[in-house]
């Protein structure tokens, strides 16, 4: 079948910066249940990728003339006492950059104002790290 592209790409990678898999490793210890949750949204987008969208992906605002205007926020399923979420972006090669996560139940608006410049940080530290290993 020469000529013929799969609909599917291959699954995408996952870089995550050791602040997020610390929060990975803790969550899994102390709530099993949000911790499959958030696997369970993670397999989505390394399956998917970019495509993925709403209701388990959003795209976030970081104001008039963002900076990195496909800064994103994965939101796995969620009880009633957590709302787990991890910020990332895309890098130049299609990997996910999982930033910043947390769970931001009780604190909606205010995460989002400390969050989001966290992870614009974190990026430009990941890019320069990348530039600095040639990668």
């Amino acid at each position: 079948m020469e000529g013929i592209v799969s609909p599917t790409p291959p699954p995408y990678r996952l870089r995550i910066v050791p602040e997020v898999h610390e929060w990975l490793r803790t969550l899994r210890a102390i709530d099993r249940q949000a911790s499959r949750w958030v696997a369970e949204a993670l397999g989505a987008l390394i399956e998917r990728g970019p495509a993925l969208g709403r209701p388990l992906v959003d795209t976030l605002s970081e104001g008039k003339k963002p900076t990195y205007p496909n800064l994103k926020e994965l939101r796995p399923h969620s009880g009633h006492e957590s709302a787990p979420r991890i910020l990332f972006i895309f890098d130049p090669d299609r990997n996910a950059v999982l930033l910043v996560a947390g769970d931001k139940a009780g604190n909606w608006a205010q995460w989002y104002r400390e969050m989001i410049p966290l992870a614009i940080e974190r990026y430009e530290d990941y890019l320069k790290k990348a530039e600095a290993d040639g990668e």
